[in-house]
């Protein structure tokens, strides 16, 4: 069973917006839990805890292209962590954007749609220079996102990055939640979307595609199977050099 909801008008009449947040620690949340609650309350949107929903990290791959095909805008939101996503939420983007479907030859299901960032670090903005311990600006950590809506054919919107979640105070939480809720209930009335855009799909060769799986089971075998072969030989042809010595000796 997902944790999903989708209060008030159905999505798809109030510009199909998918939110799928990820937060491994729901109750050590400042902000996430915040937001979280915020987009429920946003009426059309629907919204995905994806801890609660597949805590065994059992995704249902159907049911989410299900969502995500009705989607007009996809909004990620958790903490940075490592420089990138929680884990649950890299297994949903591993499982459920396949070749096929979201990408490759045949792979059109989320073209011409929008793909929106938000997310949090624990650590303040400053700490993010080339001066400071995080080496870099945060935006070169962007990147891994911007080809993932590029390889789909879908627009990347302007990341909502709230910086120092652990540090920041009352104020600063309120009005990043309040913008946050703001900005999904006002989708896709916003003033940048109409300088952005629309992303071209990366095309995938079709002698780049991944080989199948049981394909991919025969070529282990087979390697195994040809290293066995190749090793009983070396075996065999070692004892009889050794036979040989023994003999002349």
């Amino acid at each position: 069973m997902t944790t999903t909801t989708s209060p008030g008008t159905p999505a798809e009449e109030a510009g199909g917006i998918y939110v799928i947040a990820a937060h491994p620690h729901w109750r050590d949340s400042r902000v996430n839990r915040r937001m979280l609650a915020a987009a429920r309350a946003v009426p059309g949107v629907e919204v995905n805890d994806l801890y609660g929903s597949y805590p065994d990290f059992a995704i249902d791959v159907e049911a989410e292209q299900a969502r995500l095909a009705k989607a007009r805008l996809i909004v990620l939101v958790h903490p940075i962590q490592w420089y990138s996503m929680p884990a649950l939420q890299k297994l949903w983007v591993d499982d459920v954007l396949t070749y096929g479907w979201a990408y490759g030859p045949g792979g059109t299901a989320l073209q011409g749609k929008d793909f929106w960032l938000v997310a949090t670090t624990g650590s303040p903005e400053p700490s993010y220079h080339p001066q400071s311990y995080h080496r870099y600006f945060f935006d070169a950590f962007l990147p891994p996102y911007e080809q993932t809506a590029a390889l789909c054919g879908m627009r990347f919107l302007p990341p909502l990055i709230f910086y120092g979640a652990r540090s920041a105070d009352e104020a600063e939480v309120t009005a990043h939640v309040e913008t946050y809720a703001q900005r999904l209930g006002s989708y896709p009335d916003w003033p940048e979307i109409e300088e952005i855009d629309a992303c071209v799909a990366c095309p995938v060769p079709e002698a780049d595609r991944p080989a199948e799986s049981d394909d991919v089971s025969k070529a282990v075998s087979s390697a195994f199977h040809s290293a066995m072969t190749r090793g009983i030989a070396s075996m065999s042809a070692a004892n009889e050099n050794s036979s040989n010595q023994e003999g002349t000796a």
